[in-house]
């Protein structure tokens, strides 16, 4: 039980660690003109969200990390938890470089699609080649004793397109005041219950102390924002999600957990599909939160309304990860 005791020490201590900085943080932010810009193409009632500090994801990752670091020294000694590590770290580092591009240009344009596809590919591959002798290459079937071994060369493409698709993903849910972080949280749940279950006490811990942090972070990013996580949280969680997928071999049940993400991303996938192919919409709107906006609905009732989708794809999502 004493791992739950730490877990429970690394929630606290994150959570006050990020409630406490981020209030400072995001007055020197406002002082430096560090904001978000809004893209043209947004809907005019998010315009006047412009201005608002961005980046606030740094602290909910950085924080953590050196949380986890202080209360569990085993990191060092498992390979599974400095992959999960570094996966966040990393593709924070990614939606960083994209941060800092908005901010010094003015505008919304950060790195280009392509170089953020291929930063996102070069530091998957890397995860993998560093941690592949940690690896089943095996594909988990649910309700099922085993599943499906690949070879390294199936493997990796698979590991990166889990990698980028669930960045993306993220990242596309990454729109409304509360609503990322929001779902978010509710599918690290999901995964701390399945590191319990699982016994995986160090994963646990480290997960808790995500937590914690991101809750804190919500506090200021509940409507109306104080902050915005920008690309240096959104994909570090998107990264996240992957990771915890593959060490603990859930990439299947990630489909649920991380549900909320996969349906606003095949939303705007089908739309650029269909805009381009036929000329004609499948959606008034996307990503897919905003089309509730425009019918009427208000955004934190939206919010809401995806809390509980995400609660309940989260809840399928762990009944099948568990073997």
């Amino acid at each position: 039980m004493n791992f739950i005791l730490t877990a429970g020490l690394g929630f606290v201590l994150s959570f006050t660690a990020v409630f406490v900085i981020m209030r400072p943080y995001i007055t020197a932010l406002k002082n430096h003109n560090i904001n978000q810009e809004v893209s043209e193409y947004a809907l005019d009632e998010y315009k006047a969200k412009a201005k608002t500090p961005i980046m606030g994801g740094l602290l909910f990752v950085i924080l953590p990390v050196i949380v986890y670091l202080v209360i569990d020294m085993k990191v060092v000694h498992s390979s599974f938890i400095m992959l999960v590590v570094l996966s966040y770290l990393l593709y924070c580092l990614i939606g960083f470089a994209d941060d800092i591009l908005i901010i010094l240009r003015k505008d919304n344009n950060g790195l280009s699609p392509k170089v953020k596809l291929i930063l996102e590919f070069i530091f998957a591959a890397v995860i993998f080649f560093i941690f592949k002798d940690a690896l089943s290459f095996q594909i988990n079937i649910p309700f099922l004793n085993g599943g499906i071994r690949l070879r390294w060369f199936i493997f990796l493409p698979f590991i990166i397109l889990m990698f980028l698709g669930e960045a993306n993903a993220v990242n596309f849910t990454d729109g409304m005041d509360g609503l990322c972080a929001g779902v978010s949280f509710i599918g690290l749940l999901g995964y701390a219950l399945l590191a319990y279950i699982y016994h995986a006490a160090d994963l646990f811990i480290f997960i808790c102390c995500v937590l914690g942090g991101l809750l804190a972070y919500l506090y200021y990013n509940r409507y109306p924002a104080r902050i915005f996580m920008g690309d240096s949280g959104s994909l570090a969680l998107g990264a996240l999600f992957a990771s915890l997928a593959l060490v603990t071999d859930t990439e299947i049940a990630l489909l649920f957990i991380g549900g909320v993400f996969l349906i606003e991303m095949f939303c705007v996938c089908l739309q650029l599909t269909s805009v381009k192919l036929f000329k004609r919409r499948v959606f008034r709107y996307t990503p897919i939160h905003y089309a509730f906006v425009l019918r009427g609905n208000k955004e934190t009732d939206v919010v809401h309304g995806f809390y509980l989708v995400a609660a309940i794809l989260t809840l399928i999502g762990v009944f099948v990860g568990i073997r």
